[in-house]
């Protein structure tokens, strides 16, 4: 396959959780192919940010202060790139947050929150894109974000982990009802990634759990926002066009599933 087939010259992508880690990378990088990327984002400083590297790259992109879990404003960002670009062709649902405890003392309310921003913004993201897809004729790709931590059961991550599964879940049954409309959904399951969700305010501790899954990974290193943006392109652009349904597992070799 020719590598036009990564050029999303004249597309549009929303990318959520854009304000920074892999959600940054990804539109840095789906800008850089050439899509018009609508960030979006409850963080609007770090928006700022990311529009000032998009723009010094020479790429194209529009801010959408959000938060979403919201569902009437997921809806009103989706119209608004709509309306910018006339079309949307990607979505990348990135968006997420990390609670850590024990399953006896995981309390309702974080419960509440994770699933609410890691679960259900992803839903609300991923149907008002695709009504919105439906409604073009755009035969377009939904990329969902879940987590090397649906492979295996990690301490105090119950939470976390429970939502991304379900995000997996979630991703497979679209892809099921969308594929007659051309509208594809995969989803990507990263390794430990260093971005400021995996950090550690202090330095010796952050070295030391970076290291541990290094030591974990076949390859002998830790993934970084771009190796996850890659698996990102490819799943946003016509290289995957015979793709959906699929988890891509940019991990390092840690989990090798069948």
């Amino acid at each position: 396959m020719p590598l036009t087939a990564y050029d999303l010259t004249g597309r549009s992508a929303l990318i959520t959780g854009a304000a920074g880690g892999i959600g940054r990378a990804c539109a840095v990088l789906l800008a850089r192919a050439g899509a018009t990327v609508h960030c979006a984002d409850v963080d609007e400083e770090g928006l700022d940010r990311t529009h000032a590297l998009i723009g010094a790259d020479g790429g194209t992109a529009r801010l959408h202060p959000l938060d979403v879990t919201d569902d009437t404003a997921v809806a009103a960002v989706v119209d608004a790139a709509v309306h910018s670009s006339g079309r949307l062709d990607v979505l990348a649902a990135i968006a997420g947050i990390m609670h850590t405890a024990p399953v006896l003392d995981t309390a309702d309310e974080d419960l509440d929150r994770i699933l609410a921003v890691n679960f259900k913004g992803v839903l609300y993201s991923c149907r008002h894109s695709a009504r919105a897809m439906i409604a073009t004729g755009t035969p377009g790709s939904l990329v969902t974000m879940a987590s090397g931590a649906v492979d295996a059961a990690g301490s105090g991550l119950f939470g976390y982990s429970a939502a991304k599964a379900a995000v997996v879940q979630l991703t497979r049954t679209l892809a099921t009802e969308l594929g007659p409309h051309g509208i594809r959904a995969n989803a990507v399951a990263p390794g430990w990634v260093r971005t400021p969700m995996t950090h550690r305010d202090d330095p010796a501790e952050h070295r030391a759990v970076r290291t541990a899954m290094a030591r974990r990974s076949p390859l002998g290193r830790v993934g970084e926002p771009e190796d996850v943006a890659h698996a990102v392109l490819h799943l946003a652009s016509d290289a995957s066009a015979f793709t959906t349904g699929q988890i891509i597992r940019p991990n390092g070799g840690v989990a090798m599933p069948w």
